[in-house]
């Protein structure tokens, strides 16, 4: 009688549901999102008059541009990490690129939140998240994903995604009917050179952007043809900035800034941003972690208290806020950390690891035509200071006008005139990373090893497992680069926290052979140290800055952990660079390393790839020598 009893009761809750759903259906908007890959606002509705858009210039015009929107990470997983979680991706582990971490078990992605509230949800075509999906999220996703496909009645939300203006398109053949831009009249920003190669990638990316505007009118079009133009809330947005190199990937505003259009129908103005106006712009900061509490602010529902962006729309919208932020992780076989703050009229770039230099070699970077001339234009000392800049190790902070100086290659950070900036924006960056508890700031391969009995957010705001504070100073004094700093940086060699000592290491690093000589007994010390990364690390300074005898014990260390069948793949990403930067010193091995696994047993896919690149480029560099 009981089970019997539950059984009709629970019955009655699903045939409630449904209609429930469709009568708040009938007081809930549509929503497209028109998304395109790799491109910054370089369109004509943002005044580029070198850009030929005019889809998406109308769309402009009866809607609203965001001028100071940001994608939060320079790059695609990363950027769509943060809007489909609605959390920072170094608060969830998962900032680095083609990365895969959990989110905790209680918290959904976004689109689980709208079907919940009567939406059918649709996503064409591209996920690409850093973490793992929990229970069901979309109603449909792939390449036949379409808001035509939903039940009478239901309003949808519905994301096009088009890639025609990826990086890969700018390096591919492309038809002679596309070619319509005039490389002599390409615009060239300041840090890359300016030659004929530069130009024609700069042409066929606008080419391409051409395109992509003519399959964001194609999406919009199928909105008028079905009649929902009145009933449909559009916003038009970048992944991140340009594909073009010193866009794509680096936390400056050129990588993070994106075109960003909203149009809201008379219908639904009352949902509006508070500033929108037809035709207008707004420099309001907003960015993709703003997204998510975006969306369930429209439909009516309250953002859930650990997102941590703010509602620029809908019922629940918030006040504008002072800045955006923005971060660099691992960029595919490359290990970096950046942090960025974004204001009104400057831009702030902290750098935690200023040892390396911008250009780090990437392999799919190097594919395009600009990045090879400008690599060895550099190499041949023929660029000017400012396109030299890419090829050099980093400051360890950077502060740009972003309005007198729109290519960001004048650092301002040592200005007497902007010290009160500088600070301001220095604090604002320090409270943001403690108040995300910031796990970027641990070897990627603790991030998953503290955590494994959770999730990195979880563990990030577990003092127990990660002690922000602790680890976070020692980062900051690593990376100061006042060579005052080096006692204290060796003291850092003695803690308990292995995530401290692997900052104690990096600092040394930092102050190259003056580190060795100031730490060499501790870096000896460290190659036995219970954590791999930390051992690596050490390697890698002894190797590069010691004497033969530190070079060959250090090869062995870093040789233990290159093993991708019978070690962390983490770590073995952190030995391959590590022995890259050995260069010659790593000759005595060659035959070692030629043997060395590229492929793990088990791994996640997105991340099986990175050893391979490594290994053959680092074998190729040594045959040479």
């Amino acid at each position: 009688m009981k089970i019997n009893l539950l059984h009709i009761l629970f019955a009655a809750l699903l045939t409630a549901f449904p209609l429930l759903s469709a009568s708040q259906a009938q007081d809930l908007p549509n929503i497209l999102w028109i998304t395109s890959e790799d491109n910054g606002p370089q369109l004509g509705c943002y005044g580029d008059k070198y850009a030929i858009t005019p889809h998406l210039d109308e769309l402009a015009a009866k809607g609203m541009r965001y001028t100071r929107a940001s994608s939060n990470a320079p790059v695609c997983a990363p950027a769509r990490t943060t809007i489909i979680s609605g959390i920072y991706p170094p608060s969830t582990g998962s900032e680095h690129m083609r990365s895969m971490t959990r989110l905790p078990e209680d918290f959904k992605m976004y689109p689980a939140y709208l079907r919940a509230a009567g939406y059918y949800c649709t996503n064409n075509n591209k996920e690409d998240y850093n973490v793992e999906k929990n229970g069901e999220v979309w109603d449909e996703s792939g390449k036949k994903a379409h808001w035509k496909n939903r039940p009478e009645g239901k309003p949808f939300f519905a994301i096009f995604n088009s890639t025609i203006s990826h990086e890969s398109k700018i390096r591919n053949k492309i038809d002679a009917k596309d070619r319509i831009h005039d490389p002599a009249k390409a615009p060239i920003p300041a840090y890359h050179p300016d030659t004929a190669i530069t130009r024609k990638d700069w042409a066929q990316y606008y080419d391409r952007m051409t395109q992509m505007d003519g399959i964001s009118g194609r999406d919009l079009k199928q909105i008028h043809e079905a009649g929902l133009d009145d009933n449909t809330i559009i916003f038009y947005y970048g992944d991140h900035g340009s594909g073009m190199p010193r866009s794509k990937r680096w936390p400056y505003f050129s990588g993070l800034n994106v075109p960003f259009i909203v149009y809201f129908p008379k219908k639904w103005q009352h949902l509006a941003p508070a500033d929108y106006q037809a035709g207008g712009s707004s420099d309001r900061r907003i960015s993709f972690i703003d997204l998510a509490p975006t969306l369930l602010s429209l439909a009516n529902i309250k953002p859930m208290s650990w997102m941590q962006g703010n509602a620029f729309s809908g019922k629940y919208q918030t006040e504008e806020q002072p800045y955006s932020f923005g971060f660099r992780g691992r960029m595919d076989e490359r290990y970096d950390l950046v942090r960025t703050v974004v204001g009104k009229d400057y831009i702030y770039i902290r750098n935690y690891m200023p040892h390396r230099i911008y250009g780090q070699h990437i392999d799919y970077m190097f594919q395009t035509p600009t990045t090879q001339q400008w690599h060895d234009l550099y190499q041949a000392g023929k660029l000017n200071k400012a396109q030299s800049a890419f090829w050099e190790t980093k400051p360890a902070e950077e502060l740009y006008d972003l309005k007198q100086d729109p290519d960001e290659v004048n650092n301002l950070a040592q200005s007497s005139e902007h010290q009160e900036v500088l600070k301001k924006m220095r604090s604002a960056q320090q409270s943001w990373l403690r108040e995300i508890k910031d796990v970027g700031f641990l070897p990627e391969a603790e991030v998953h090893s503290r955590s494994k009995d959770s999730s990195p957010y979880q563990m990030g705001h577990d003092a127990s497992k990660y002690n922000f504070d602790d680890v976070y100073a020692a980062a900051n004094l690593a990376s100061s680069l006042k060579i005052e700093d080096l006692p204290a940086i060796i003291h850092l060699l003695d803690d308990k926290d292995s995530a401290v000592r692997y900052w104690g290491i990096i600092g040394l690093l930092c102050h190259q052979q003056k580190g060795l000589e100031a730490g060499h007994k501790a870096l000896l010390k460290a190659l036995k140290d219970p954590s791999a990364s930390v051992q690596i690390l050490a390697a890698e300074a002894l190797g590069r800055y010691g004497s033969d005898e530190d070079a060959s014990q250090a090869l062995d260390v870093i040789l233990s952990h290159c093993n991708v069948e019978t070690g962390d793949l983490y770590e073995a990403i952190l030995a391959a660079n590590a022995l890259d930067y050995l260069g010659k010193r790593a000759l005595p091995k060659l035959d070692e390393i030629k043997a060395l696994p590229l492929k793990p047993k088990e791994a996640p896919k997105r991340l099986s790839g990175y050893v391979s690149r490594l290994i053959p480029e680092i074998i190729s560099h040594l045959e040479k020598k």
